[in-house]
């Protein structure tokens, strides 16, 4: 079905318009640079827009520069829209949002358009949800132009065909839409805070189990070691050197497939990444990779990107490549490096100038010491994590099922309100 076919059905009374004989519109220039003899301005940009419903200068705005033609011709008003006009998504252009206060020094930044309701005619709560509404938005993403990235013409936003009812239903149905969006997002934050709270309590229990074991009344000893505190009498703890060596085996064709490693998701091939950054044509002379091998991303070592990887491949040259001595089990020590203490133990160790160029190199990794339970202990940690970990899973995945319904159900009421298929007698209810 057409975008425009959408509008066809509104109640009697209403009108379907070109957004241009509602509204003035634009398009930015303005772009992040300061300038000297340019007058300071706070920038609303791409991502205060595409982020949030409502924008104003209490936002944390970027500061720029811009001339006096610029400040008249891009200064933001209480009422305007904004809707983002350029993306490397064909689906996240024309997301607007509402001008709710504004400042002399606030300004549209580039990469952004913005609508100013004609006074009389089109109330601007009511063209933000007209543009949040699936018949104007779907006429906006059909317009944009690109192949890996995407731009809005300015003239197709003027041409946009929206809903126009009297000024007395566009209020009526901005301040419904205001009070129900409302109620589903404050319920989509309660269900994303407690997906928050599933995922602090998965955390703490690999922390725990790691450095503890499973047994709350277990004897303790002091470990001797800050970040790990006491541990279980029986377990020992060991030099990293005692437990890895390095592997340093080098491809020869460089076809074997590529690995990468990050602190969220560990060791993964690097083909299911949405990776945009340089990639060498040539990877002969990358190291080689096995199951069980533990993989440690220098660069980001610091921040948890380590883990043990489940398949055979290749690393960057850059990344250090270790093989267990066998004291520690490879699943042990993927719950190692997914608990927060030994990625602050990684941090403490790696080494540099700024902390966001820390290293860890072999000599420091392997003067780190280790907890080392033995091998049943291992186990059941292992087990007893995993099966955690099911129950969370399917518990998280409940509620992302609840969230998505949350927010198709958002979107619908949107539409179906901007396009009068909500009685007004429901709405003032």
């Amino acid at each position: 079905m057409k975008a425009t076919e959408l509008l066809s059905t509104l109640p009697s009374g209403w009108r379907t318009v070109p957004l241009k004989a509602a509204c003035y519109y634009t398009v930015s220039n303005v772009d992040k640079h300061s300038i000297e003899d340019e007058i300071p301005v706070r920038l609303c940009n791409y991502t205060d827009v595409y982020k949030n419903d409502r924008v104003s200068p209490e936002l944390e705005l970027m500061v720029a520069t811009a001339t006096e033609d610029e400040i008249e011709k891009f200064h933001l008003e209480v009422g305007d829209v904004v809707i983002t006009k350029d993306s490397e998504s064909w689906d996240d252009i024309g997301i607007p949002a509402y001008v709710e206060a504004t400042a002399e020094d606030f300004i549209c930044g580039y990469h952004l358009a913005f609508m100013r309701p004609n006074s009389g005619l089109l109330e601007g709560r009511f063209l933000f949800r007209c543009v949040q509404s699936r018949p104007v938005a779907l006429q906006l993403e059909l317009e944009a132009t690109g192949v890996t990235r995407y731009g809005l013409p300015k003239g197709a936003i003027g041409n946009a065909l929206i809903p126009l009812p009297s000024l007395e239903t566009q209020r009526l149905i901005a301040d419904y839409l205001d009070r129900e969006t409302a109620r589903i997002d404050a319920l989509v934050a309660e269900k994303e805070k407690m997906l928050a709270l599933l995922e602090e309590k998965r955390a703490a229990l690999i922390s725990r189990a790691v450095t503890r074991g499973l047994d709350p009344n277990a004897p303790l000893k002091p470990s001797g070691l800050d970040w790990l505190g006491d541990i279980p009498k029986h377990w020992t703890v060991e030099r990293a050197k005692n437990l890895f060596s390095v592997r340093d085996q080098r491809s020869e064709s460089g076809l074997e497939e590529l690995l990468t490693v990050s602190h969220i998701t560990g060791v993964t091939p690097r083909s299911e990444k949405d990776v945009y950054m340089f990639q060498a044509d040539d990877k002969a002379g990358y190291k080689l990779c096995y199951p069980g091998d533990l993989v440690i991303n220098t660069l980001w070592g610091w921040m948890g990107a380590m883990g043990i990887s489940s398949l055979e491949g290749i690393v960057s040259p850059d990344y250090h490549v270790y093989t267990s001595k066998g004291l520690l089990l490879p699943e042990f020590v993927e719950l190692l490096c997914r608990s927060k203490p030994f990625v602050a133990e990684v941090n403490r160790w790696s080494k540099g100038v700024w902390s966001s160029r820390l290293r860890l190199y072999p000599e420091n990794f392997f003067e780190m010491r280790l907890p080392v339970p033995p091998h049943d202990d291992q186990r059941n940690i292992i087990a007893a994590v995993e099966e955690s970990q099911h129950k969370t899973k399917e518990l998280a995945g409940v509620m992302q099922q609840s969230i998505s319904l949350a927010k198709e159900r958002r979107a619908a009421l949107i539409t179906a309100a901007v396009t009068g298929q909500i009685s007004v007698e429901e709405m003032a209810a």
